[in-house]
């Protein structure tokens, strides 16, 4: 998801590997809204990420096999990691960091090498979110020793949740925050909804479907835009826990509109690496989703509206 139409104020920078664009419907409170979006950008920086050796996630990683106690960000993003675990039957697991790292995706994306001669290792699976031993109530945490955590299914969705709902709630304003796709809302959307472009290709700049977002959030996955490749294979950053591998292509893209931006990229991801088996799984679910197959071929799911072109609303 890639354009955005509404009268207001909009901004965006780069942030977290990507560009965070940041719309409100009051144009008085941008300055104040950027602001607090950035400090939300911030604290997950400083928590999640895996490529800071001084981050808490670093930390908690090193410390695998001892018991730890963690931040109360730290914790929000551990549960929200293993409830989408649960929910997708370990399609998502945020256990999946040494092999994300085998892959060659040890560094930020963009100070990767785009071919690497070095063979791919052999591939292992995850060692499974059900062997994290952690305690809620004391935030105490226990990794199997050589488990390294990622977090990346889910932590950048849940900064776009966090910071929405609190620019809503200290501004007033409606918000839309949209991190490289991971897309969520709050306050009183704009007259006609936010008009936000979905892109068939995640790569894509050109005109594509648009959809009125009222509430909610919406979130987009795909494997055509973080690829290199590695001995002359292909490989992408979204990993199948039960191989250790990058998942096998199926789907291009796949978009899914839920109540929380974490409960629309968790489906996305789950979607890739669940492949054909997606759309059963969507429709117990219940999720609006259209997917992209490798073909161009669209499949809507759950209510997802026929598409329509920018500029006809």
């Amino acid at each position: 998801m890639n354009r955005h139409h509404v009268q207001g104020a909009t901004t965006s920078f780069p942030a977290l590997g990507t560009t965070a664009t940041l719309l409100t419907t009051d144009q008085l409170v941008l300055t104040e809204a950027e602001r607090i979006l950035m400090d939300e950008l911030t604290a997950i920086d400083h928590t999640c990420s895996r490529f800071r050796p001084d981050s808490e996630l670093s930390r908690v990683n090193a410390t695998a096999g001892t018991p730890t106690s963690v931040s109360e960000l730290f914790a929000q993003a551990i549960e929200v990691a293993l409830r989408a675990a649960a929910l997708t039957g370990g399609a998502v697991d945020p256990t999946v960091g040494r092999a994300v790292i085998a892959l060659g995706y040890d560094r930020t994306f963009t100070a990767l090498r785009p071919q690497d001669a070095t063979p791919l290792p052999t591939a292992r699976p995850a060692t499974g979110w059900q062997n994290i031993d952690w305690h809620p109530d004391t935030r105490r945490l226990l990794l199997p020793p050589g488990t390294a955590l990622d977090l990346g299914a889910t932590a950048k969705a849940l900064a776009a949740d966090r910071a929405a709902q609190r620019i809503a709630e200290t501004t007033g304003s409606g918000v839309l925050v949209n991190l490289g796709g991971d897309l969520a809302t709050a306050g009183h959307a704009p007259d006609g909804g936010w008009a936000v472009g979905v892109a068939d290709d995640n790569a894509a700049t050109g005109p594509g479907p648009v959809v009125t977002v009222t509430s909610g959030a919406l979130a987009t996955s795909g494997t055509s835009v973080r690829t290199w490749r590695r001995a002359g294979r292909p490989v992408h950053h979204i990993v199948d826990p039960t191989t250790g591998r990058s998942t096998e292509p199926y789907w291009r893209t796949a978009t899914v509109a839920a109540d929380t931006c974490v409960d629309a990229n968790t489906a996305t991801t789950a979607t890739i690496v669940l492949g054909d088996a997606a759309t059963a799984w969507l429709e117990r679910a219940g999720l609006p989703a259209r997917l992209v197959g490798l073909d161009g071929t669209v499949t809507r799911l759950g209510g997802w509206p026929h598409d329509q072109a920018a500029g006809t609303r």
